[in-house]
This record gives structure tokens, C-alpha cells and sequence, in this order.
């Protein structure tokens, strides 16, 4: 019997409150569904954020250890990954960076074909996706970005040197500013301070993470939200519709009834998607009908990340975005600086010895080598006064042909729990090493006068290391090469919609959430009023 309008909680729900989640349930409760959306994380106050600045406790997301910051970091067996998770998704924990792509990315063949292209068939919802961000290009370049500069010159890109565009207020600091971007329909603002802390929550209000827009304009829309709300798996309804069944992130005595809805739109970030439509279709079999492509097709954006460490002990870097400046060493290659907060000061670990060579093994056993010749060098960071005022990162991305894929099952590396496990089943890997990296890594160290070095989790784990992971669901003509058709909706799940990064084909090369939102703006236009 199908059911009725009655029998349904909601018209839609979007499980997952970031850059895709956060405009559709917008656009859609615009066009007269009723909708709620699901968080998993917590809704997270200032005086969460200013901790979460300075205390790694406060920053990290381990459920099962009783911290629920917004960022979690997640190994698996050939990737590690960063995502942020609280009500506003990775945009809490985002460095404000808003590129589009090279016109390589949209003439990809891992796109399916769209009429007169997917540049052109994105270029108006990039438009209005830097108009609800609020793209601005930072005004505040600063000594590390002197070194950035220098860096490209070095590498003979510096005409493609500049200050990045951010969706960043950069009003009067310290002042409130009555809403300056919707027509007094926002929250008031304040402008940026320059505390280097995008990447842990903006405490301050500057940053325009999706609580400041999308996810403030959709619950006065009439959105339900629900924080602290985890979907395990969904089921489908006799005739239409969908049951999602809900837990507690960390509290396992709390239960939460099941809701109904005539459709459900994923947007979890990829590992969340992932991990809901596998275990429906292979752990519960509620879903048998998800393809078998799911999990296929997921990229790293070809990304390494290097640091450099400043000699001087008194250097003071701090001041400034996140991210301020980049440049492009190459066609297929972008850069940018990072400044790190004190609750990084987690990150020393990571760092070891500047190694160069593609070949995994014997690239290790030179870190190796290096930490029993030159000790003293090779943990220089792990023993660093100030380490977060002297430390600069460099991240590296390209648009290149590389993949890799997840399965699911009970795996080791969660416990024997079930869960996503990383595979490479044939052709060219996610890199752990780019030599424009490297090449990068040792100009900056020239021009600040420092120390170049690698992330462990690279050099010697030969893993990929990403902020950014893409692809899984992706969008494709058909089933066996994706999961999702150019509407979003699922193969052969009617009502069922992809609308993150999950569904992107190919790697961006640039930060993605700029991508991810104006494709969200694109699956929102094609969705049909109430």
C-alpha cells in the first residue's frame, strides 16, 4: 500500500549539514517541502570554538572517547583523511577558500556529458555560490606570504602569485556589523582578526561558515534541524518513500525513534555517504538495489601537504587567515600557505625528515635512515619552541588522473567493527609524494631560512594525506559507471539523492567546497516545487 502524506515526518530530509546538505535543504524548503535536516555532530557555541582553538581536546571528534569537537581525523590503509563535522559541516573547520576550478576539470572524461558543457553548466551556480559565501580577496598579506611569493618566484610562477578569494567579512575587526550580505536577513558580523584559526571554528564571527548563511537563512525557511542525530542506514517504504534509522553519535543509551520521508538527500561528506549506503545495501539489505559501482571512482585531489620550519625561535607567523596566498608552479599544480593555531600544536608529530622518490619502500627506509644519521635534525619538530608561530604548511593539489576506492566490511583498523576500507584495484593511486611538493617545500625553506620536511603519514606510511576527499557516488549516464544520474537521484533508489562531494567524477585541483556548493545550487534548481 503506498503511503500517504500522513504517514510521512517530513517531505524531505538531508542527512548532513555541510556545503551540500546546507543548500538543499535551503532551496528546497524554498520551493515548499517541508524539511528537516539531520547533523551528527553537535551545534557549537563561540566559547566551543575559542577552545577548540587552543586546547586539541576541544578540536578533536572521537566519539568513543567522549570528544566532540568539529574536527575528525580518520587512517585508513592507503588514505588519511580530515573532515569537519558540527552543525555547518566542514565550513566550521574550512580554511575560507573559494576557487573555481581549471577548465581541465570540467573537461574531464570521468563527467558524463552535458549539453554545452559542465563549465558552462555550472558557471551561473558559481556565481551564486560566491554570492551567498561572500567571496572577498583577502586584504592582509603578511610575512609568510612574502615567502610564498618568493617560493613562486623561485619556481618561475610568481606572475600567478596572489591573495586567494575567501568567503571571509573583513570589516572593521572587533566591531559589530549589522548583517552585510542579505539584506538584514543574516546574523550581524564582525570583522576577521587576523587569530590564524579558520581551521578550528571562527569564534569571532568573521568567517562565513554555513551557519552564518545557508543554514541561518534555512531554519528561518522553517527547516528542523537536529543535531547529535547519526543515520545508520535507510530502508525502503513500500510504494515510496524512505525509513532512516537514527543512533547517538556517543551516548549509546539514548534512542532515537526512526523518521519516514517521501525523499532523503545524502550530503555526509564522503565517508558518511559512503558508510550509509553500504551498510544499507550490504550490512541491513535494505537497499539492495544501490549499484555496484558505489565506492568506485574516490580522489584525494592528488594532494600532498609539506612544512617548513622556521629556524628563529622568535619568528611569529600567526597573524593572519589561514590561508592567504597561492600560485600555480604549473598548469595541472596549486599552492597554498597555511598558518596553523595552538591546537595544532598535535601536528608536530607528524613532521620528519624531506625525502624525494615515488618508489614507496625505499623512500621509507631513507626516513628511516635520516631519523639514525641526523636525529637531531629529523625530530627537530617534535622538540620546537613556539612550533605553531614558526610553523608554515604548504598544500600541494593537482588535477590528475588517479583513484582509488572503498569497500565495506568488518576491517582491523576499526576493531573488527564494520566500516569503509580503502583499496586500490588497478591503475595509477592517490599519491603520498609530489615532487612539486617537495621542489616547493625546499624554495620556502630558503626563503624564511628554515627547515623543509614531510608528513610521516607520506614519507614513510605511504599513505595519501587529504582535507579534501571526493568521488564514490559519483554522478555518470549510467549505474555501472556511477551512482547518482545528473539529477542526483540514485540508481534505482527513486527518492534517493547524492548531494555532496561524493558525487564529484574527477579532481578538482583547487579546494572544492566552492564546487560542492554550486553543484548542490545546481541539484536544488532542477528539484521540482512542492
Amino acid at each position: 500500500m503506498t503511503p500517504s502524506a500522513d504517514d510521512f515526518d517530513h517531505d524531505v530530509v538531508v542527512v548532513g549539514s555541510g556545503f551540500g546538505g546546507s543548500v538543499s535543504a535551503l532551496r528546497l524548503a524554498e520551493k515548499g517541502w517541508k524539511v528537516a535536516l539531520l547533523e551528527q555532530g553537535r551545534r557549537l557555541s563561540p566559547e566551543d570554538l575559542e577552545r577548540a582553538g587552543t586546547d586539541a581536546r576541544a578540536l578533536a571528534w572521537m566519539p568513543s572517547l567522549g570528544r566532540s569537537g568539529p574536527l575528525a581525523q580518520e587512517v585508513f590503509q592507503h588514505v588519511g583523511i580530515v573532515r569537519g563535522i558540527g552543525l555547518g559541516g566542514g565550513s566550521l573547520v574550512y580554511a575560507a577558500v573559494l576557487l573555481r576550478p581549471q577548465e581541465a576539470f570540467f573537461t574531464d572524461p570521468a563527467w558524463p556529458d552535458a549539453e554545452g558543457g559542465w563549465q558552462a553548466e555550472l558557471a551561473p551556480h558559481y556565481a551564486t555560490a560566491e554570492r551567498m559565501l561572500g567571496l572577498a580577496t583577502n586584504p592582509y598579506p603578511g610575512l609568510q606570504d612574502e615567502w610564498l611569493r618568493e617560493t613562486a618566484r623561485r619556481m618561475g610562477a610568481e606572475p600567478s602569485f596572489g591573495p586567494v578569494p575567501q568567503g571571509i567579512f573583513f570589516g572593521a575587526p572587533g566591531r559589530a556589523h549589522a548583517d552585510p550580505f542579505f539584506a538584514g536577513q543574516g546574523p550581524a558580523r564582525k570583522g576577521c582578526e587576523r587569530c590564524g584559526r579558520c581551521i578550528t571554528g571562527c569564534a569571532v564571527g568573521a568567517k562565513n561558515s554555513l551557519d552564518k548563511n545557508y543554514l541561518h537563512l534555512a531554519e528561518k525557511a522553517g527547516v528542523a534541524v537536529r543535531v547529535e542525530c547519526q543515520v545508520t542506514h535507510l530502508e525502503k517504504l513500500p510504494g515510496e518513500g524512505y525509513r532512516l534509522h537514527l543512533r547517538h553519535p556517543w551516548q549509546r543509551s539514548v534512542s532515537l525513534p526512526p523518521l519516514r520521508a517521501r525523499r532523503v538527500v545524502l550530503s555526509a561528506g564522503v565517508l558518511g555517504t559512503l558508510d550509509i549506503l553500504f551498510a544499507s545495501r550490504d550490512r541491513y539489505r535494505t537497499l539492495p538495489d544501490v549499484p555496484a559501482s558505489l565506492g568506485q571512482h574516490v580522489r584525494t585531489n592528488s594532494e600532498a601537504v609539506v612544512g617548513i620550519l622556521a629556524q628563529d625561535a622568535q619568528t611569529d607567523i600567526s597573524q593572519g587567515t589561514t590561508i592567504s596566498t597561492h600560485f600555480h608552479p604549473d598548469a595541472h599544480t596549486h599552492i597554498t600557505q597555511n598558518r596553523f593555531p595552538p591546537s595544532y600544536g598535535f601536528m608536530r608529530m607528524y613532521m620528519g625528515p624531506l625525502v624525494d622518490g615515488a618508489r614507496p619502500w625505499r623512500r621509507g627506509a631513507q626516513v628511516l635512515w635520516a631519523f639514525v644519521a641526523r636525529p637531531v635534525r629529523s625530530t627537530r619538530s617534535f622538540f620546537a619552541r613556539h612550533w605553531y608561530r614558526r610553523m608554515s604548511v604548504l598544500t600541494v593539489m593537482q588535477h590528475a588522473d588517479n583513484a582509488m576506492a572503498f569497500g565495506y566490511g568488518r576491517t582491523l583498523l576499526r576493531g573488527g567493527r564494520w566500516g569503509l576500507r580503502s583499496q586500490v584495484p588497478g591503475g595509477a593511486r592517490p599519491p603520498s609524494y609530489l615532487p612539486q611538493a617537495n621542489a616547493a617545500a625546499r624554495h620556502f625553506a630558503q626563503a624564511c631560512g628554515g627547515q623543509a620536511m614531510n608528513v610521516l603519514f607520506e614519507s614513510l606510511g605511504n599513505l595519501s594525506v587529504t582535507a579534501h576527499v571526493l568521488g564514490g557516488a559519483v554522478i555518470a549516464s549510467r549505474p555501472e559507471q556511477g551512482v547518482v544520474d545528473a539529477h542526483h537521484q540514485v540508481f534505482g533508489c527513486p527518492g534517493l539523492y547524492v548531494v555532496d562531494a561524493s558525487a564529484i567524477p574527477a579532481n578538482v585541483g583547487v579546494n572544492p567546497s566552492l564546487t560542492v556548493t554550486a553543484l548542490a545550487e545546481r541539484f536544488a534548481m532542477r528539484f521540482p516545487h512542492r
